[in-house]
């Protein structure tokens, strides 16, 4: 019997494999030059972490997450998602008592069911940051700013920003009345009309054209805000502005999870058709006293691995990635093998990166299996070269080959492929 893998999941291979890493670590390093630390988290949660936290009435919690019982009768959910996760760490742990704010960024895999198409998985990966403990128009833009220059780093030009402002416990109660009162006004299908009555921000998220056409003249957030979160939206507007960020003002930007308030971005890259969204986030000042905390404010973003290659892909950008093999030594004869060996080992130590020709392969063999690998440089010694102690270094790219005593080897590599 031949196995693949589940629907809606893929095997993560070279080359591209090579890129995915380059885009994992692009997509953080902002974040970690801004002083955030790593934080990992359990594949699966509590699934009352995702139901309170996320949203019932969200997509994701009503038809698209991965739920079962464990054998302690348990009921456990694949994360779909990472901020919720990232929350109940912070207070399981305390880190909210120390100094403020937490600053912490992630990566890893994430599970939804959902139909899958092209930028759309049910198993993808992300990069995300989380800064917790401070209500801060400064660090709402400073998250923006991080993710912008993370796209930026890659070499992406097509990505837009879109920014808006969902208000907060305040004004939003008032900005929810006159959405539901618009919303029953119109033709929709019975699930939708539920949705109307439990969070009618998730109305203005759907994506069917029948639905968008009726929502042209829905009352707008920005519309609803009361003075402190229009203060707090006009500073990182201002904010973002001054370290020149171009963003869109996009008044009908929800987002798919229930707990954003205030600040909510989204990054979008037209090559991309359908799944248009390569990342977004925003703050979350509630979503702490939802899942039993204490009132704690936060905000951060989380940005999507696969669609971020898709994007690049689309713009035609290759990401810089490390070549896996910088040296190929080749053994002529079993004599030689166990000299090599030992180079080969004294090269990686020295921060080289290097292979060996494994399975008693001939010159010709193990040369072509030296230009497959990448390396720029074959080591290869025979019997004559051991009594000699020197290594025929070949520099694949020109052809040339010159004589190296073993004792100046690794020195002199070194030199070369700094």
């Amino acid at each position: 019997m031949s196995y693949q893998a589940p629907k809606g999941t893929f095997d993560l291979l070279p080359p591209d494999s090579a890129t995915f890493l380059a885009v994992r670590a692009a997509l953080s390093a902002p974040a970690r030059r801004a002083g955030y630390a790593y934080v990992e988290t359990p594949i699966f949660e509590d699934t009352a972490l995702f139901a309170r936290g996320v949203g019932e009435s969200t997509d994701v919690v009503s038809k698209e997450m991965y739920t079962f019982e464990d054998k302690g009768g348990r009921s456990l959910t694949l994360r779909p998602e990472g901020t919720a996760s990232v929350l109940r760490a912070v207070l399981e742990h305390n880190l909210h008592r120390g100094a403020l704010p937490v600053k912490l960024w992630y990566s890893g895999s994430f599970l939804r069911y959902e139909r899958p198409q092209a930028g759309r998985y049910r198993h993808f990966s992300q990069v995300g940051i989380e800064a917790v403990g401070v209500e801060d128009a400064a660090l709402d833009a400073e998250a923006v700013l991080l993710a912008v220059d993370a796209y930026a780093a890659l070499g992406l030009r097509d990505v837009r920003l879109l920014l808006n402002s969902l208000g907060d416990r305040t004004c939003r109660p008032a900005y929810r009345e006159a959405l539901q009162a618009f919303l029953r006004g119109l033709d929709l299908d019975a699930e939708t009309r539920s949705r109307v009555e439990i969070n009618p921000l998730r109305v203005l998220d759907d994506k069917r054209p029948e639905v968008l056409r009726q929502l042209e003249e829905a009352p707008l957030a920005a519309d609803h805000l009361c003075d402190d979160c229009k203060a707090h939206h006009e500073q990182v507007r201002a904010l973002l502005t001054a370290a020149g960020v171009t963003f869109e003002d996009a008044p009908r930007l929800v987002r798919g999870l229930d707990y954003y308030t205030r600040t909510t971005f989204e990054f979008v890259h037209d090559g991309l058709g359908a799944q248009a969204a390569v990342g977004g986030g925003g703050r979350y000042d509630g979503l702490s006293e939802s899942i039993g905390g204490p009132a704690l404010p936060g905000v951060g973003w989380a940005l999507g691995v696969d669609r971020t290659v898709l994007a690049l892909r689309a713009e035609g950008v290759e990401p810089a990635v490390d070549d896996p093999v910088q040296v190929f030594a080749v053994p002529i004869g079993p004599e030689a093998v166990g000299p090599l060996f030992g180079i080969v080992t004294e090269l990686r130590r020295a921060g080289i990166r290097a292979d060996l020709a494994y399975g008693g392969r001939g010159l010709k063999g193990s040369m072509k299996a030296a230009d497959r690998s990448g390396a720029t440089r074959a080591l290869v010694v025979g019997e004559r070269d051991l009594a000699d102690g020197v290594a025929q270094v070949k520099d694949l790219t020109s052809g040339e080959q010159v004589a190296v005593p073993l004792t100046e080897l690794v020195a002199r590599l070194q030199e070369e492929l700094r």
